[in-house]
């Protein structure tokens, strides 16, 4: 049988995997219509057997799948984890410790960047998903033979995935990197929304630090009905209402009647008198009190041939370490390099990415390093030695 739906056979199941040294672990979820994603399945795999766990079967106690993901001494291995783990900091207000996420450890591997399940099925185990579950109601009950083997394939090739990942980070040296890299995800505090930061999501295009407090707190206003009520963001208010809120500042419900994405029974209602106090508690604050908009240095001058020769070396770090670019820098970072060199506060001038990347960046651009072409080859000399 390989659904569990009652207590006692999830905890001799959890007690069978808690001797290995890592499980696999994936989730299925339902998330369109709540702002939580909607748990429906867990999977679960050792080196031998792989259940799938009913999370919405009548009297189940999930306790030991809990004690399982805490368990200091199981590995638990995950791919693309965030919202897996976010589930879990969910329903257990911790994140399963400790983890490894083989999206990340592929990156590290040169697979490129965000490389998808399948991929890495295909290229490492040599097979090929059954696509036509993808897209199912994992809510529905019951549950039919090929959604079942459907979810299992996520965590049973995930086994020969994590072990391949795992001997080619030992063999290049390169565990400590991903260690790196699992820092934001084990952090409960990468999964907790701050209402009153969530503005900083939206694009209002405006250095007004009015327009800015006033969007920040209608922002805040809707993360917290959204949470409140269960339900998508955008379907309180859509982030285009929100933004013309802030530009706007209607001071009446007749003239927030006139917001794009509004209407009169929603200006008139709650929603429009807790917007319009929303809005007043902003306007209310001490200047001081304001957000601040993004600072934005002016780049010098010139700067570009510098980020192009910069790019060049990125490029050609990443195709010779076999690591994906993305993870290594990105185009902003390149330009805060260009321009600001070693007081440039960026991921690639850190830990491993300073060792791969940033020193000869920071070379190339002092004129220690040189870059040719030979054949269809980049050459980089070092010009120091």
């Amino acid at each position: 049988m390989q659904m569990i739906t009652d207590t006692s056979t999830l905890a001799a199941f959890c007690d069978s995997l808690a001797g290995e040294s890592f499980v696999t672990v994936d989730t299925e979820f339902m998330r369109e219509k709540t702002y939580w994603p909607k748990l429906c399945l867990v999977q679960l795999g050792g080196s031998e057997e792989a259940r799938c766990v009913d999370v919405l079967a009548s009297g189940i106690d999930l306790t030991p799948l809990f004690d399982l993901l805490a368990n200091p001494d199981v590995l638990k291995v995950f791919h693309a984890a965030r919202q897996d783990v976010e589930i879990f900091v969910k329903l257990t207000g911790q994140t399963p410790q400790p983890m490894f996420d083989t999206q990340v450890a592929a990156m590290v591997c040169g697979f490129g960047e965000s490389v998808g399940y399948e991929t890495l099925v295909n290229n490492i185990c040599r097979k090929t998903l059954d696509k036509g579950s993808r897209f199912t109601d994992w809510s529905k009950r019951p549950l039919t033979e090929r959604q079942v083997t459907y979810a299992l394939g996520d965590v049973t090739y995930l086994r020969e995935i994590y072990s391949y990942l795992s001997d080619k980070l030992e063999a290049n040296n390169r565990a400590s990197w991903l260690d790196e890299e699992m820092t934001t995800l084990t952090s409960v505090d990468t999964y907790i929304i701050d209402p009153q930061v969530v503005w900083k999501r939206l694009k209002a295009r405006t250095k007004s630090s009015k327009v800015l407090a006033v969007l920040r707190g209608v922002a805040a206003w809707r993360e917290n009905e959204a949470q409140r009520k269960d339900m998508p963001r955008n379907r309180v208010i859509r982030d285009d209402a929100i933004i013309d809120i802030a530009h706007q500042c209607p001071k009446d419900a007749e003239a927030l009647e006139r917001v794009r994405g509004l209407n009169r029974s929603i200006a008139n209602g709650r929603y429009g008198k807790e917007i319009l106090e929303a809005i007043h508690a902003a306007l209310a604050l001490d200047p001081s009190e304001y957000p601040k908009p993004p600072a934005k240095k002016d780049l010098p001058k010139g700067l570009g041939p510098v980020v192009d020769l910069l790019k060049v070396l990125l490029k050609y770090k990443s195709e010779r370490f076999d690591v994906a670019q993305k993870l290594i820098a990105n185009a902003q970072d390149l330009e805060q390099l260009a321009a600001y060199g070693e007081e440039a506060d960026i991921a690639c001038m850190k830990g491993w990415r300073r060792e791969l990347f940033g020193d000869d960046g920071l070379k190339l651009k002092a004129g220690g390093l040189a870059l040719a072409v030979k054949g269809k080859n980049i050459k980089v000399i070092d010009l120091e030695e």
